[in-house]
């Protein structure tokens, strides 16, 4: 018996709209990746130095309004208010891929969320597993492992040259937004406390109105962001994390004109605009920023590194991301395989699956901010955090380069595939059908 999905390959390239539209997002997201290598190179290598302790004063500088209760440190500006930027991005760009991006197709859409629902539950899983008898409240960080950093995956990628092919690369991406939505939602339902459904209430009215505007296609700052700030606020002082907001504003944004607007054919909706405009700020600022507050931290020398992964809680995290994410991800992704009846796309095998599953072990920023939440209030843990992520991260992306240079071979030859166009009409053959 046959079913829609063994028709169609697993990991296919798509169509050439969406491959051109993934190919200048990575390249965005590589460039943003390198900095975001060194701005965590940098606060690890500051914290480890004798002006320590500048880094650590520097991170809890005060700064803000003490009337709306945003006298916040820098560190907590870095993750409440510059990642909320980065969700808004999120936001836009999830709800661009199931509205008019080729995952509006389900049979595209089932294999990327499988994924990341077996690459969010197995880390977590492995964490709890390690941890279900340390006690002293470790069983809250059994999130932390479950998030992918797309940015520094694909950085990584830049650095060992791999010719991934670009259905694998889009793979890897989408996996990543959809784990982000899965993430920011575990943010907002098991890491808030002391909700105020007033302030979460009011939030909804700003949020309405920077909607309505950006359907009416208003591009105006002066309109437009202090909406956005003060839905941010207000969700912020409600309890919930403030990054939720980002998501909330960018699910508002129109993906696809209305034909009040002129219609599709009159040209992209709003959130393409707002995309170009706003992801090389997240990608180039707000999320290497964030990485300079938050990796910083004092390891005490191969001793002290020894000692911290003696800590369950760093072990369940180095595992969560190395061993979990790798089970989860191509666990799921080869049954869905089975169920459905379907087949890898040409010259792909599960060693290439297994290795983007690797890159999905690469859970820096989201990471971070979830140690941060879980453990707010217990510095040494959160130490051992930051080393997990960190250690769990860099053997990820070790593995995963490992095993991209083992298909380095037959990733060339796809490439080659990709990108041939005979005809010279500026699209590549394997794009288009007869």
């Amino acid at each position: 018996m046959t079913t829609p999905f063994s028709r169609l390959p697993l990991l296919s390239p798509g169509s050439w709209p969406e491959a051109r539209r993934i190919t200048t997002i990575l390249r965005k997201e590589t460039v943003g990746g390198i900095l975001l290598l060194l701005a965590a190179a940098l606060a690890l290598i500051w914290a480890n130095t004798p002006w320590s302790e500048a880094y650590h004063s520097l991170r809890e500088v005060t700064v803000g309004p003490a009337a709306l209760h945003l006298d916040l440190p820098l560190s907590v500006w870095a993750a409440d208010g510059l990642l909320a930027v980065f969700f808004f991005v999120v936001g836009l760009e999830l709800k661009r891929e199931f509205v008019a991006g080729d995952l509006r197709d389900p049979h595209r859409a089932a294999l990327p969320i499988m994924a990341a629902i077996g690459g969010m539950a197995v880390p977590a899983l492995v964490f709890v597993l390690i941890n279900w008898r340390t006690g002293d409240g470790a069983l809250n960080g059994w999130a932390i492992p479950t998030a992918t950093d797309i940015a520094f995956a694909v950085a990584i990628l830049a650095v060992v040259s791999s010719h991934l092919p670009l259905a694998l690369r889009t793979f890897l991406l989408t996996l990543a937004v959809v784990d982000d939505l899965l993430a920011v939602t575990v943010i907002a339902v098991f890491y808030t406390d002391d909700l105020n459904f007033t302030y979460l209430a009011l939030a909804l009215l700003p949020l309405a109105a920077f909607g309505f505007a950006a359907q009416k296609r208003i591009r105006s700052w002066w309109i437009l962001i202090p909406l956005a700030a003060v839905t941010w606020w207000l969700v912020h002082e409600s309890g919930v994390h403030a990054t939720v907001a980002g998501v909330l504003l960018g699910f508002t944004v129109p993906v696809v004109r209305s034909a009040a607007a002129g219609g599709p054919e009159a040209g992209p909706g709003l959130a393409e605009h707002f995309e170009h405009r706003i992801r090389p700020f997240s990608a180039g600022v707000a999320v290497p920023v964030f990485a300079f507050f938050a990796a910083g931290v004092t390891v005490g020398g191969l001793s002290g590194f020894l000692d911290t992964l003696g800590d369950p809680v760093a072990l369940g995290i180095v595992a969560g991301l190395v061993i979990g994410k790798v089970v989860g991800i191509t666990g799921a992704s080869y049954l869905t395989a089975k169920f459905t009846k379907a087949r890898l796309d040409d010259g792909l095998t599960w060693l290439d699956v297994a290795a983007v599953a690797l890159l999905g072990g690469i859970g820096f920023t989201v990471s971070l901010l979830i140690g941060e939440l879980a453990f707010a209030g217990d510095p040494l843990r959160s130490d051992h955090v930051k080393i997990g992520v960190l250690a769990g991260t860099i053997i990820a992306a070790v593995l995963a380069a490992i095993a991209l240079r083992i298909r380095n071979r037959a990733h060339r030859v796809l490439a080659e595939r990709e990108t041939r166009d005979d005809d010279h009409d500026g699209i590549p053959d394997i794009y288009q059908h007869p």
